[in-house]
């Protein structure tokens, strides 16, 4: 047995998860301050009746940038999981439920990515992880 119940095998498992979780919100993060801008991703937000555009498009930026950073090292799991599966949520109720299930505009991909950091929120960060070598190191 591991920490919180899990074995070492499951919590590379989670490790794996929030890996690969990390990476696609960094990306996409990255894509909206390097490639559209503030001001692109608020001007989208404009279009789909977000409130308070600029600001909604700073802190989705940021949420994204900063949180697939978080998860990619392991820093703060559980607390950056969250706003990120808010961020995922908000996305299916405002863009991609009216399309359907399927890709390429549908709820699937962000409906994955919402459950993804709710098990993260939940489970923490796994075995390898920068939060944990910390902890011991504190220890």
């Amino acid at each position: 047995m591991s920490r919180n119940g899990l074995t070492q095998l499951q919590g590379w498992g989670i490790t794996v998860l929030r890996v690969t979780v990390g990476i696609v919100f960094l990306v996409h993060g990255g894509q909206k301050f390097f490639v559209f801008g503030f001001g692109g991703v608020a001007g989208f937000m404009g279009q789909v009746g977000i409130p308070a555009p600029m600001l909604a498009g700073v802190v989705v930026t940021a949420v994204e940038l900063l949180g697939g950073v978080a998860l990619l090292l392991g820093l703060f799991t559980r607390w950056a999981a969250i706003p990120l599966a808010i961020d995922m949520l908000v996305a299916i109720v405002t863009v991609h439920l009216k399309a359907g299930f399927f890709l390429p505009d549908g709820y699937e991909f962000a409906l994955t990515l919402l459950a993804a950091n709710v098990a993260l929120a939940l489970l923490g960060s796994g075995e390898a992880s920068l939060g944990r070598l910390l902890e011991r190191r504190g220890a």
